[in-house]
């Protein structure tokens, strides 16, 4: 398990590398571009300053979160070839920097949705919230208003450029069915993945957030099936997951564990959050520990370990604890006590694991 830690850039977030590096374990930045359309080619240049950046810090830039679909893909619209081979480009770009993994996603519109950026937790923290009524009785538009009313920082996948066309964009989704949306993911990784494979470089696809579809808007990554539908639209283990608890964890049907057991050999970055999941719908990110939450965040570790994952990990969304200014859900504190639970757990596991090896070799020496 190779622990990560996302981070927005220079002058653009309230952590630190110097904050970061003192976090045990964590060996790299999760990072992006966050300043560039969906569509446009990332220049060189800037890739090399955030390498050279992050490298001052002894970190490493193996994994990029996010570059953004542009929208004429996942509608399968005539301009898609030109803003495919765009993305090609920055793929090509990003390998000569050393970059292993994309995570990217295929949601209409929204990359994640929530109705209050700061939900009141019973310890007087707060954390993102979904209330499911208000999301079907509200419209779009005032939910854009509301979520990039937050002064400080722009939250990703609700970038400005992006949704100042959001009307166009809801009609032009609207006779795109999800088998639609399915072939358009399978038309662009015919196009892309021999090039990932030629650059050695991985795409994760990250799950949809929440997992179902909103506003009548389709979306494909929501349950295992319709995850093993979709890895076998190529065969490559160059297309594979970003595994996140906590989106695919909001529906009682997803069991998270079983997830990382069959489709271990596809998941190249796991993010690893609880949230606490409410009779009605509802739901709000906690802390990292499982008896804060409704997800089983020591099977899920647990599971990791059994299939001896190698891949890269990092804590997702985090509460906004010890009066922490920050961006939402991404502060420094609770995302630190995340990982530490996370060590905690592999440690025990693998402490166990050898116990276990010495107990069975132990009573085998004493039956001979």
């Amino acid at each position: 398990m190779r622990m990560v830690f996302r981070w927005f850039g220079e002058g653009n977030d309230s952590v630190h590398l110097s904050q970061m590096k003192q976090i045990p374990g964590v060996e790299g930045v999760v990072w992006a571009l966050h300043d560039l359309p969906p569509g446009e080619v990332w220049p060189l240049e800037r890739i090399q300053q955030v390498k050279q950046y992050a490298n001052n810090y002894g970190f490493h830039t193996e994994v990029v979160e996010s570059v953004n679909i542009h929208e004429t893909i996942k509608l399968g619209s005539d301009e898609r070839d030109y803003y495919i081979d765009n993305y090609i480009q920055t793929i090509k770009h990003l390998a000569t920097i050393g970059v292993k993994v994309i995570c990217y996603n295929f949601m209409p519109v929204f990359d994640w949705i929530r109705t209050d950026l700061y939900g009141k937790l019973p310890d007087e923290s707060s954390a993102l919230f979904y209330e499911k009524d208000k999301v079907e009785d509200m419209d779009p538009l005032a939910l854009v208003e509301k979520i990039a009313a937050n002064p400080d920082y722009t939250m990703p996948g609700w970038e400005p450029e992006r949704l100042a066309t959001l009307k166009d964009l809801f009609e032009a989704y609207k006779d795109v069915s999800q088998t639609d949306l399915m072939n358009n993911l399978q038309y662009f990784l015919e196009r892309v993945i021999p090039v990932c494979e030629e650059h050695d470089v991985k795409l994760a696809l990250h799950p949809d957030d929440p997992p179902w579809e909103i506003f009548n808007l389709p979306r494909i990554v929501t349950t295992q099936q319709k995850i093993r539908e979709i890895l076998q639209l190529h065969p490559s283990k160059y297309h594979g997951l970003t595994l996140c608890s906590g989106a695919l964890g909001v529906r009682p049907d997803n069991n998270i564990p079983e997830m990382i057991y069959e489709f271990k050999e596809r998941i190249h970055f796991a993010h690893i959050r609880n949230v606490k999941v409410f009779n009605n719908g509802d739901f709000i990110e906690t802390s990292h520990r499982t008896k804060d939450g409704t997800l089983p965040m020591d099977d899920i570790v647990k599971a990791y370990h059994d299939i001896g994952y190698k891949g890269y990990v990092r804590p997702d969304h985090g509460r906004h604890i010890w009066d922490e200014e920050c961006r939402p859900g991404y502060g420094l504190y609770d995302r630190a006590l995340g990982i530490m639970y996370i060590w905690g757990l592999w440690d025990a596991y693998n402490n166990l694991q050898g116990k276990e090896d010495y107990i069975v070799a132990h009573t085998f020496k004493s039956k001979e």
